[in-house]
């Protein structure tokens, strides 16, 4: 695993820990985004806790280096989510670039550590 990929991972659980806490809890940004896209407030929980999920894979990650590829992928599928959600009410690339931007971040941790994808079943 190179330092690019470990600083990547570090960022991405950072965030994802802030954001997916920040969901559960209510904050108001999130209401309001969720309140945007049409999307009832118990799925603005469900998504904190798999966010949560896949941080806690990528921090598993730091000891069992297959983990980092599959945490980002349960991630990346999340981030798709919210930018098809983001595309359905028709929202300004503003607003849905951040998914994007997330998306190709967790990308390119995905293919940083795409060779140890089926260690953990070997």
């Amino acid at each position: 695993m190179t330092i690019f990929s470990i600083v990547l991972q570090s960022l991405l659980v950072a965030y994802y820990i802030f954001s997916g806490v920040n969901k559960i809890a209510g904050a108001k940004y999130w209401v309001d985004v969720f309140n945007d896209i049409k999307l009832p407030h118990w799925f603005r929980v469900v998504t904190g806790a798999i966010q949560l999920v896949g941080a806690a894979i990528l921090i598993i990650g730091y000891w069992y280096a297959e983990a980092v590829a599959w945490g980002a992928i349960w991630l990346g599928i999340t981030m798709i989510g919210a930018i098809i959600a983001h595309v359905r009410v028709k929202d300004p690339f503003s607003k849905t670039a951040a998914a994007i931007v997330f998306t190709v971040l967790i990308t390119i941790l995905v293919s940083m550590n795409a060779n140890s994808l089926f260690h953990l079943f070997a």
